[in-house]
């Protein structure tokens, strides 16, 4: 197997095919950055790109962001090894009071095909462990919320963030069913992504 075996795996969705070929690739002596950008994170910017066309829904999303973390659990220690610098440090969770969760995993596992380091909060998160994420180094939050009920703790959030004095040490980045572009810039958040792929496009506009 060779890494354009992997990067197709990766879009199969095949978890096994990409840890063989990732083992494969590492004791060829081929290096684990190499392996992480020209298969795994260029394989999910090809699912990414389906995504957005419409060939790929988001179970298909899902079984390929599975496949590629299968592939990033064995790079992980090479790559730390070898001090690959990550994209940027991500803080992702679902906002207090709401405790869906699909969506949000989607964009951690999409984030982290890209390439960035993710602390995933979880579910029901409250403003203040958003603000503890910033004070130890998140340079983007990332909120979801799927109820209208629970939008406004974005809003807490951010607020949280201002208290803490720490909302322009950070980006903000929210998503979810009823959020709005209209919404984000109601409360003064940097950035909103409809999706997943855009997500990651979104992040990397905020870093750059």
């Amino acid at each position: 197997m060779d890494l354009k075996d992997i990067y197709q795996s990766v879009i199969d969705g095949d978890a096994t095919q990409v840890q063989t070929g990732v083992k494969e690739a590492l004791e060829k002596g081929t290096a684990a950055d190499v392996i992480l950008q020209q298969a795994l994170i260029a394989a999910m910017e090809e699912v990414g790109k389906r995504f957005e066309e419409g060939e790929f829904f988001v179970p298909e999303m899902l079984i390929a962001a599975r496949a590629m973390q299968s592939g990033l659990a064995l790079l992980k220690p090479y790559l730390v090894e070898g001090g690959i610098k990550a994209a940027g440090k991500v803080a992702i969770g679902t906002v207090k009071g709401d405790l869906h969760d699909i969506g949000k995993n989607l964009v951690a596992m999409m984030l982290e095909g890209a390439g960035f380091e993710v602390q995933d909060l979880g579910v029901d998160v409250d403003p203040q462990k958003f603000v503890k994420a910033a004070q130890e180094g998140a340079q983007i939050i990332g909120m979801s919320a799927l109820l209208t009920t629970t939008m406004s703790n974005m809003q807490n959030t951010l607020q949280a963030l201002q208290t803490a004095g720490l909302r322009e040490r950070v980006k903000v980045m929210i998503g979810g069913a009823p959020v709005t572009d209209a919404y984000a810039r109601q409360i003064g958040a940097d950035a909103y992504a409809p999706d997943a792929s855009s997500a990651v496009r979104t992040a990397r506009q905020l870093l750059s």
